[in-house]
């Protein structure tokens, strides 16, 4: 059976997510459809791009994944479908897949993307403000169900990409910053485990500044520090994440995206 993803920030509130369905379901009965997230922050195309780079790979081949967190709806921006290696994308064209095309330019994998600019295969009646469910829903269920990509569009030649922030080696260490508070409160930084490499044999000695705070010495799990106490680790992303057991972390350090994430190395 095809697989298509859902990930917006509409919330479940009002039914908008339950009207996407119904409309692939229409087009693609035998779809199986898995909701990634609906509580992206409203707007936030750059925390959507960190949300499907961290799952779209743990989908079987084919899978379409469509992302709906779109500002610009009804602009100029164009709507897109693409093809990127074993995967398959259907969203606006305003950044979202930055992350996912920069793996596949590291793996070699082959692009093909389109504007979806075919009628035939959006709802009869588009709103200006609701293509989640006149272009990109039945685009989806089209391309799960058989279509090719290359008939839902017009090839283009690349997608609008984000200038997302890199970390920067300095002199005794590593300075990036924060890119995601997830729901628990965990604060995760775009520092990764390679970023360490070695340096890791001495990870009770290094030195991980946020919010103002030091934290000394890297664990392995939550639970190896008592309740209430900020601890720095890994997150099963490979991400550096600072994290307070047991409560909140971005609260108790007053976190936000953007905030300085150091680490200094002994």
């Amino acid at each position: 059976m095809p697989i298509i993803s859902l990930m917006t920030d509409f919330g479940l509130k009002d039914g908008n997510v339950g009207v996407m369905k119904g409309v692939i379901w229409g087009i693609c009965p035998q779809a199986q459809i898995a909701d990634l997230s609906h509580t992206i922050q409203p707007q936030n195309v750059r925390e959507a791009a960190l949300i499907l780079f961290r799952a779209a790979f743990y989908f079987p081949d084919d899978t379409v994944h469509m992302i709906v967190v779109d500002p610009g709806v009804g602009t100029a921006r164009w709507p897109i479908a693409a093809q990127i290696g074993p995967q398959r994308y259907v969203c606006p064209d305003n950044g979202v897949l930055t992350m996912i095309l920069e793996r596949a330019g590291q793996e070699g994998w082959p692009v093909e993307i389109v504007h979806l600019d075919k009628p035939q295969y959006w709802l009869k009646e588009v709103s200006h403000v609701f293509h989640g469910r006149d272009i990109f829903a039945p685009s989806a269920a089209h391309l799960a169900s058989g279509v090719p990509l290359h008939a839902l569009g017009t090839p283009i030649h690349d997608a609008v990409k984000l200038a997302l922030p890199k970390p920067q080696r300095t002199e005794n260490g590593w300075r990036g910053e924060v890119i995601h508070v997830d729901h628990f409160g965990n604060v995760a930084s775009n520092i990764r485990v390679e970023h360490l490499g070695s340096e890791l044999s001495h990870k009770e000695r290094i030195v991980v500044r946020v919010g103002g705070l030091e934290i000394r010495g890297l664990v392995n799990t939550f639970g190896e520090r008592p309740e209430g106490e900020l601890i720095a680790l890994f997150g099963s992303t490979g991400n550096l994440i600072v994290s307070l057991v047991n409560g909140s972390a971005a609260a108790r350090i007053n976190a936000k995206i953007g905030d300085l994430f150091e680490i200094i190395l002994p």
